[in-house]
């Protein structure tokens, strides 16, 4: 059986000796892969708009900026870290003349190449490497001398060095420190687009709200109800990423571990399970794709209007104050 998960020890960091490696973005992941990798003895240049407001700190890193596409012209290794609804716009006008036969082009996410927003020469070599942390942990884990689990895919292998160019990658900014597991940008797509919305963004706050709408419906206080329904939510959450769920359960109170076990599926039951199923067909057909391609054609106003009506609900008033009276928390976004 091929071995699909990787380590320093499987990585050779010298392919990358001699070549230069563009990351196109500053932001949470920008930052960490640029920073690690200079730090791991690779040749790095950062792309970013002239107008970039990250310009400055990627500067003040020690790094060299340039704009976007002699960026993209200078890299061997060109990492594209701009959103994905972005990433087919710059593509074509930035960062597609830039790209040689021979090159290594690299994503974080699968999206872009999986739907075909972007369509690569066929000289080129195409992998992902993926993080599965934020950037701001993926530099502090380097930095400590750890590192945080990637994905890596390798979708176009033109040059036949693709698998280790790909995986030196990964290793230049620590995921070997842990792992680097293999899969497929077609994988790693799916299942991170269902993730974000059946179960940790769209199941998740839709869950909260429901359930502190509940409360404050049946006449208990808001304040109480956006404690229980929302505030502890991370007390739960951070036992299920250290411990798993058996470990959240035995770190509860007896009482809370019954509720769970025999309440639970009364709240995800039969009809929360079809809505999964028919969440990750749209997801599998493209129709989700489709969709969001044509609301960032649009301009955005579903999603501004989304966004708009999300403030103003109670949960968002309610827990403003009582953030306020937390120091610890940091409210800014």
């Amino acid at each position: 059986m091929p071995k699909d998960i990787f380590y320093d020890s499987d990585a050779d960091l010298s392919l990358l000796d001699g070549k230069t490696v563009a990351i196109l973005g500053y932001g949470s992941q920008g930052h960490a892969h640029a920073l690690n990798l200079k730090d791991s003895g690779v040749d790095v240049v950062v792309g970013l708009r002239p107008d970039s407001a990250s310009r400055a700190k990627a500067e003040e890193a020690g790094l060299e900026v340039l704009d976007i596409a002699e960026a993209a012209t200078r890299g061997d290794a060109v990492m594209i870290l701009l959103p994905d609804e972005k990433q087919a716009e710059v593509w074509q006008s930035d960062i597609a003349d830039g790209i040689a036969p021979g090159n290594l082009l690299l994503f974080a996410h699968g999206f872009a190449i999986h739907f075909e927003q972007i369509q690569p020469p066929a000289g080129v070599d195409v992998g992902m490497v993926a993080p599965k942390g934020p950037g701001h942990l993926v530099r502090r884990q380097y930095e400590e001398g750890n590192g945080v689990p990637c994905l890596m895919a390798v979708h176009q292998d033109a040059t036949g060095n693709a698998h280790g160019l790909v995986l030196a990658y990964a290793s230049g900014i620590g995921g070997g420190r842990a792992a680097v597991i293999e899969t497929t940008f077609k994988d790693e797509c799916e299942t991170d687009l269902f993730g974000e919305q059946a179960v940790l963004c769209g199941g998740a706050s839709e869950l909260v709200r429901a359930g502190f709408e509940t409360l404050v419906e049946a006449g208990y206080d808001p304040r109480l109800a956006y404690f229980e329904c929302l505030h502890e939510l991370k007390l739960i959450a951070d036992l299920m990423y250290e411990k798993g769920i058996q470990g959240m359960r035995y770190s509860i109170s007896n009482t809370a571990e019954y509720g769970d076990m025999t309440r639970g599926k009364r709240v995800i039951g039969e009809e929360s399970r079809a809505a999964m199923k028919e969440i990750l067909g749209e997801i599998q057909s493209g129709e989700f794709a489709r969709e969001w391609i044509a609301e960032n054609r649009a301009g955005g106003e579903n999603l501004s209007r989304m966004r708009e009506e999300g403030k103003g609900h109670q949960v968002e008033k309610v827990g403003k104050d009582l953030r306020d009276m937390m120091p610890w928390v940091d409210q800014e976004f």
